[in-house]
């Protein structure tokens, strides 16, 4: 069975910035599962792949490459 992607996630997830200012570690993760449904909508096969390393490396307990986490966090900007 393949894990559930998109709409069953995203309920359970939201976005949430430290006091600081600065995004936690779990925000990129969490705008991953967002940014993998659209670039599925939308076909973008690189933004598919980035968004599957983000999450695996946050499943594995790595840290995910600055270039997968900077195009997730800019996606819709």
């Amino acid at each position: 069975m393949l894990p559930q992607f998109g709409t069953a996630v995203r309920k359970t997830k939201s976005l949430k910035v430290e006091p600081n200012g600065s995004a936690p570690e779990k925000a990129s993760v969490d705008a991953a599962w967002l940014v993998l449904e659209a670039a599925n909508d939308l076909g973008d096969q690189t933004a598919i792949a980035a968004c599957r390393r983000v999450i695996d490396a946050e499943l594995n307990g790595t840290v995910a490459s600055p270039a997968d986490t900077d195009l997730v966090l800019g996606y819709f900007r």
